[in-house]
């Protein structure tokens, strides 16, 4: 019997799609419960030299959902029904770190809030998602 595969073997596997290749989204660490990911400011900027706030939300989502179909299982798929995001800082210059951490984990509902910070670990945005789990 093979070896079972790891959360972060299991996204490496499936991508993170093509917004996320596009945004130079990586990721670091890879589970349902905490998951890990760095995208680069430049790139992603406002014309004013800010990190996009909907850059933000878009590594939010790329964890959150991702984590969600992880816990779902085969068989089963994970889609976003509620998203939120606050931001309190602007990142302008090097990479941003996303860390996911699972609030619920259910039979139908997921819930994840990941903290974004900068490279002097400010919280620059919290981003809240909640997916629905529903079978394919």
């Amino acid at each position: 019997m093979p070896p079972a595969k790891t959360g972060l073997e299991w996204a490496s596997e499936r991508g993170l799609g093509a917004l996320a290749d596009r945004m130079g989204i990586e990721l670091v660490e890879f589970s349902a419960e905490r998951s890990v990911a760095t995208m680069p400011v430049e790139g992603n900027t406002q014309p004013v030299g800010l990190l996009h706030g909907g850059a933000y939300v878009v590594l939010g989502e790329s964890l959150g959902s991702m984590s969600a179909n992880l816990h779902a299982g085969p068989g089963r798929l994970a889609v976003g029904v509620d998203i939120n995001a606050t931001h309190t800082a602007s990142a302008t210059t090097g990479v941003v770190t996303g860390v996911c951490t699972a609030i619920h984990l259910g039979n139908t509902l997921t819930v994840h809030e990941i903290v974004v910070t900068d490279e002097r670990g400010r919280r620059c945005s919290t981003v809240r998602i909640t997916n629905l789990i529903t079978s394919r």
